[in-house]
């Protein structure tokens, strides 16, 4: 999508909070990779899917500067809980900052480590939406896993599943096309999900667990 649209869709869209202004100003001055953070249309479609479903447990893989967990748990009731994964530990004080700046640090439980170490400690969760936005080449062994702890009737969201649209192109050999990839046939084969993928951004995956 060009900018044009991007704006006029983003000028109609209820505005973020001002911590994830924040959160998203910080983010493109300090971080490598800024289009990596949710962002204001995104964050407010996951805040929005989040409360139309009526979460009260969110899991959310890939915590990267807190956006889109803020965003998240901003939509949660006050006796819900998000628990958000991040591998990068050197993002762990500022994490902390936003999101006792936040007000949300009653609803949000942080856990800096590896993913498939941390899923095997929550298996006897169960969780009612799922947010993955991890390392992409894990994508395929993240979602038995996942599949697991996803409550019956519970939405699983999947971003970068589109992956600059390399995933059309079946000639693409990069290991996290063929990743991405393969997670997108595995939800599809999978007789317990009914999904869609959505052009927002680099492509949504929205899966419901039916089974």
């Amino acid at each position: 999508m060009t900018e044009k649209p991007e704006a006029y869709i983003s000028r109609h869209t209820s505005p973020a909070s001002p911590i994830l202004n924040e959160i998203y100003r910080y983010t493109w001055l300090n971080t490598i990779y800024p289009r990596m953070a949710s962002g204001h249309v995104q964050g407010k479609f996951l805040a929005m899917l989040a409360g139309i479903s009526k979460a009260r447990n969110i899991l959310e893989i890939g915590t990267f500067t807190g956006y889109s967990a803020i965003a998240m748990a901003e939509a949660l009731p006050p006796n819900g809980k998000l628990t958000t994964i991040e591998a990068n530990e050197e993002l762990e004080p500022i994490l902390h900052k936003f999101i006792l700046q936040s007000g949300q640090e009653n609803k949000i439980n942080l856990m800096i480590g590896q993913a498939h170490e941390i899923l095997s400690q929550l298996i006897n969760e169960s969780f009612d939406f799922i947010f993955l936005d991890a390392d992409k080449i894990s994508y395929p062994m993240y979602f038995p896993i996942l599949k697991n702890l996803l409550a019956k009737d519970g939405l699983l969201i999947a971003d970068n599943v589109l992956w600059g649209n390399k995933v059309l192109d079946d000639n693409d050999k990069d290991p996290e096309t063929v990743a991405i990839r393969r997670f997108n046939s595995l939800v599809a084969e999978d007789e317990c999900f009914e999904q869609l993928i959505l052009p927002l951004r680099d492509g949504l995956m929205i899966a419901r667990k039916i089974c």
